[in-house]
């Protein structure tokens, strides 16, 4: 069962929220709603987000002042922020929700195909992101237990490394297949975050290449998962 990816909806006003609810129900993911920022920064120490979609203007901590937070916390500074705002201050403005670490910076009223189809890129990546972990865990359980499998089954050696390639070839494919969607148009945000989902596979692949039978006999590093 593929589990869902949780995405994070910071907002004041609760008819905002529930309007948002209403937009990205499509999508078939997990919602999440934050009234604050600082609800939101909570909601963010325990759980995994694949996009946050960050109102701008809130009482107390606005929606900048909350994404310098979630930008100085390792575990959520890679979280993609797509800050929503109801005014426009000009150019200025706008930079300053780039600065603060904003994938996209959306004006309200909004147009909620565009929204919903810039969030599903987000969470296309974020999916492909965990699929890849999970491939990396099993190269690792390869590696410290001597071909065992997680469940403690003796298998061959070779058998697993046919099965941990199978599952590789599956997300490498989906992988290509996302990078064709994101056309010249598509956010730089989303662009850079799918090529480096594509050099980790590149690592992870050249890894299992060099534990097959005849590459050497010297035992390769797993790619990092930052």
């Amino acid at each position: 069962m593929v589990q869902k990816a949780k995405i994070l909806l910071v907002d004041d006003r609760p008819e905002n929220l529930l309007a948002l609810e209403a937009i990205l129900s499509a999508l078939d993911q997990t919602l999440v709603r934050a009234s604050s920022g600082e609800e939101a920064l909570k909601a963010l120490l325990t759980d995994d987000f694949a996009v946050i979609l960050l109102d701008v203007q809130m009482p107390g901590m606005d929606g900048f002042e909350t994404a310098a937070h979630i930008k100085r916390r390792e575990r959520t500074r890679d979280i993609p922020i797509i800050f929503l705002t109801a005014i426009n201050h000009g150019p200025h403005h706008t930079f300053r929700g780039y600065a603060a670490g904003a994938v996209d910076y959306i004006s309200k009223p909004f147009d909620p195909w565009v929204l919903r189809a810039k969030v599903s890129v987000f969470v296309e990546l974020y999916m492909k992101n965990c699929q890849l972990r999970e491939q990396a865990a099993l190269l690792r359980l390869q590696l410290e237990g001597g071909g065992k499998s997680a469940v403690g089954d003796s298998k061959e050696p070779v058998g697993l490394l046919a099965e941990l390639s199978a599952r590789l070839a599956a997300v490498e494919e989906q992988a290509e297949a996302l990078s064709k969607q994101l056309d010249e148009s598509a956010d730089a945000a989303a662009v850079a975050t799918a090529a480096h989902l594509e050099r980790k596979l590149t690592g992870l692949r050249r890894a299992l290449d060099a534990l097959e039978p005849g590459t050497g006999s010297g035992a390769p590093s797993v790619p990092s998962q930052n």
